[in-house]
């Protein structure tokens, strides 16, 4: 049936990298400059229809 001896790896020693965990560290930076990016195309818009 099953063996209680543990199973041995040959290969992977890593675990695989999460992709949130990989950007996460960049939102404080990203999130606000999107946020200045919209009100700035925002602004355009009203000046151009104005």
């Amino acid at each position: 049936m099953s063996t209680p001896e543990a199973r041995q790896s040959h290969g992977n020693e890593h675990e695989p990298q999460d992709p949130v965990d990989a950007i996460v560290h960049v939102i404080p930076i990203v999130l606000p400059l999107m946020g200045a990016v919209l009100i700035f195309l925002l602004a355009f818009i009203a000046v151009y229809l104005a």
